[in-house]
């Protein structure tokens, strides 16, 4: 049995590209209302015109926990409820350690775990109250396979992770929903910082995916029956060997 995210209502961070785009495209199309969240202005407002009357966007700087505790309220007026909270905005470093900027790890740390972490505290108790709900983070394998290229990246993921794991067992007996979707490397900005070389190796090879087949793979989270969960779907390219 699979239930219909039709007439519910999602926010999804980071949506004004990548992965959290191509959800809210996926969402939108099942018959959802997505509030589109991201500090990008006019690139949201550009969006919502081009997705329909069905995408709403919500400029928020999730590094400003001010913002982000006031989120919650700015959604139900825009929306009418919360039924489906994705937390999906992140950054990526890699590289070596002993060549790495602190306090670029600093800013990547404080938006992959604390406002992520911030976010769901803010829409939580939404939830909770109404006795039903879905919170879902975009994680990365790198959480649960650590990665040699991208320590900091991949100690953020595996804090992912454990607040996934932990959350979800305290908010179960609510009817909340707490899980994870692990992409493998994903087209998006997130690989800017790629070495060309890399990058170019990876395409060859057919070894990165595009974001509209993570979106799939988070639409089936979403409509599975209320009484399953899925807590971590991971998701690799065929010829990524992890």
């Amino acid at each position: 049995m699979t239930e219909s995210v039709k007439g519910k209502v999602a926010a999804i961070t980071g949506a004004a590209s990548g992965i959290g785009l191509a959800c809210a495209r996926a969402l939108i199309g099942a018959g959802a209302k997505v509030v589109l969240v991201d500090r990008a202005k006019d690139r949201l407002e550009q969006l919502c015109g081009e997705l329909g009357p069905n995408a709403l966007p919500l400029v928020v700087d999730l590094l400003k926990p001010s913002e982000v505790s006031a989120m919650l309220p700015e959604i139900v007026d825009l929306a009418g409820g919360l039924d489906i909270f994705h937390a999906n905005a992140g950054a990526y470093i890699g590289g070596e350690i002993v060549d790495g900027n602190p306090d670029e790890w600093d800013r990547m740390l404080n938006l992959n775990i604390n406002a992520a972490f911030r976010s769901v505290h803010a829409v939580l108790p939404h939830m909770v109250a109404q006795k039903s709900g879905d919170i879902l983070f975009t994680s990365s394998i790198a959480g649960m396979v650590p990665v040699v290229w991208e320590p900091i990246y991949t100690a953020s993921k595996f804090a992912v992770q454990a607040f996934v794991h932990t959350t979800r067992r305290q908010v179960a007996r609510h009817g909340v929903r707490v899980g994870a979707v692990l992409p493998g490397p994903v087209v998006t900005a997130l690989l800017d910082d790629w070495p060309k070389a890399k990058m170019d190796e990876a395409l060859a090879s057919g070894s990165l995916m595009q974001p509209d087949e993570v979106a799939e793979a988070v639409l089936f989270m979403l409509t599975r029956s209320r009484n399953v969960t899925i807590r971590d779907l991971v998701i690799l390219p065929n010829s990524v060997d992890l």
